[in-house]
């Protein structure tokens, strides 16, 4: 396919018939080779099936860990979005990038080098030219030498700085008649001073296809960026909110111990006046230490947490310690969640907006490859300043110039154009594979975020009935222990359910939390 937008002033057709004219007629053409870039497009339901209360269907909040109203939470979440590593590292991808399609840009204008040079040649005696052709001199004299302008000599090449004449390639052109060394016999000095020009002007629209693709690879690359922000947000969220929840179980833990070092200390003195037994203490005694040893491991936890959080912020392990070390509770979540809509996804998720750059920078490589079918175009040039004498090197006389243009097309490559065309619709096909699977992920990751946070508050409404019960049973049969109408394995079996069901209930805390992360994080919350 070959779109072209020409700008061609009537005045060019009164241009004489010529190169000029099909050159500048081309200047202003610009036609651009290649598939038009749509935008692809997807049709998804009206809303998210798995909805419920506490969730509707408003715009959802970017910075939504301020929802859980934790000032701490809201300062390791700055910490990180300033400081964390791999932000830092896709910041520098980002710069890349960016350079990266600033040298495709580069390439749309012309080059141009300035030089300068001082050359001194003596050439060889021994080098005789045949002029004329009709002497049987048998190649010639030294008299038959031609004596040419020191000019007439740089342009043979064979006077240049290091020996670089054109015979120095056997590839090349052929050598030089009067040498590497210029005129035979004769001293020569060379100053020049000039500029080089060479561009390759994008008729067909190769060169600007690749200024497109660095583009949408720019474009991509920070949506990369924006997907790694929304997972470290998340990370730290959900890292920052078990910590809590592990403070708080070894707050329990801890409680728990305390009351059943009390209840081990009546034991023992209902025993010492003949009211316990032996076994009854062992239980007791037993009960204690089995909490005790609960307790390294909640510790441990709390603690790799704290490191977590730490490196996240890219500072050092236990730098956070002395923030962090105090127990709180686990922050409550919103009354109400807003989700949107699942076409609001395709904006909001980074994930899909970098795979949909991706399929802009994979279509416009079809460009550049289908560009090389066409004849290129291209204009070489030179001026500058040759003289054999330094004082005259900058008179008007001494001025020189080269205007080149030139044309190349490609007859004969054995298939590698069609393959590298064929290659890149292949990776177009692919990209746009990835970017539906992308959608289908997005939309699986919040319909199982939705079933999760929901099913875990409901669990917890009913860990909280079961553990209203359990201190209900422990009080009842303490009770009845100190009245001496129930044995002390009841006791200690209720303290056991009172345990396992605060624990569980801190746990389920955490985990409705925790669910309600993995939900904003999968509705793209977190940049903006």
């Amino acid at each position: 396919m070959l779109e072209c937008l020409c700008y061609i002033r009537a005045g060019v057709r009164r241009l004489s018939p010529g190169f000029g004219s099909m050159l500048l007629a081309t200047i202003l053409c610009g036609c651009t080779v290649g598939p038009r870039y749509q935008p692809p497009k997807y049709t998804s339901a009206p809303a998210f099936g798995e909805l419920g209360a506490p969730v509707n269907t408003n715009e959802p909040v970017a910075d939504w860990w301020r929802e859980f109203h934790d000032p701490e939470l809201d300062r390791l979440i700055d910490g990180v979005l300033r400081s964390n590593i791999d932000l830092q590292i896709a910041a520098a991808r980002i710069r890349e990038s960016r350079s990266q399609r600033n040298i495709a840009a580069a390439d749309l204008f012309p080059q141009v080098d300035a030089d300068s040079s001082y050359a001194r040649s003596l050439g060889s005696k021994n080098v005789v030219l045949p002029l004329g052709g009709s002497s049987g001199s048998g190649g010639g004299s030294p008299k038959m030498v031609s004596r040419a302008t020191p000019r007439a000599e740089s342009e043979s090449g064979g006077s240049s700085a290091g020996g670089g004449s054109l015979g120095a390639n056997p590839l090349g052109s052929p050598p030089s008649p009067f040498g590497k060394g210029g005129l035979p016999g004769a001293t020569t000095d060379l100053y020049q001073v000039g500029f080089d020009a060479s561009w390759e002007i994008d008729v067909f629209g190769g060169k600007r296809r690749a200024v497109e693709a660095a583009t949408a690879a720019a474009a991509a690359v920070a949506e990369s960026r924006h997907a790694l922000q929304v997972s470290l947000v998340a990370e730290t969220a959900r890292d920052y909110l078990e910590l809590r929840g592990a403070q708080e179980r070894l707050r329990i833990a801890r409680d728990n111990l305390a009351a059943q070092n009390d209840v081990l200390t009546l034991t023992r003195s209902k025993q010492s006046v003949g009211l316990d037994t032996d076994l009854d203490v062992a239980r007791a005694a037993s009960e204690v230490a089995a909490t005790e040893s609960s307790l390294a491991p909640l510790e441990a936890d709390a603690r790799k947490l704290v490191h977590a959080l730490s490196t996240l912020a890219g500072r050092e392990p236990n730098e956070l310690v002395p923030e962090l070390a105090e127990a709180k509770p686990v922050p409550a979540e919103p009354p109400e969640v807003p989700v949107g809509l699942p076409s609001q996804l395709l904006k909001r998720r980074a994930d899909i907006r970098e795979a949909e750059r991706q399929i802009a920078e994979a279509n416009a490589r079809i460009g550049v490859a289908k560009a090389d079918l066409f004849p290129k175009f291209a204009l070489i040039g030179s001026a500058g300043l040759d003289s054999s004498s330094a004082a005259n090197l900058f008179n008007w006389e001494s001025k020189y110039f080269l205007i080149s243009p030139t044309v190349a097309w490609r007859i004969f490559d054995a298939g590698r154009i069609m393959a590298n065309i064929h290659l890149q619709e292949a990776n177009k096909q692919e990209a746009a594979l990835q970017y539906r699977g992308a959608i289908l992920k997005a939309l699986r990751e919040v319909e199982d975020a939705l079933t999760g946070y929901a099913s875990e508050r409901v669990r917890r409404n009913h860990l909280s009935e079961e553990l209203r019960q359990d201190q209900r049973v422990l009080e009842l049969a303490r009770q009845r222990y100190d009245k001496g109408l129930a044995d002390f394995l009841i006791v200690l079996d209720a303290e056991r359910n009172v345990l396992a069901s605060q624990d569980a209930m801190a746990r389920s805390e955490v985990s409705v939390a925790t669910e309600l992360v993995a939900l904003y994080k999968s509705l793209g919350g977190g940049w903006k």
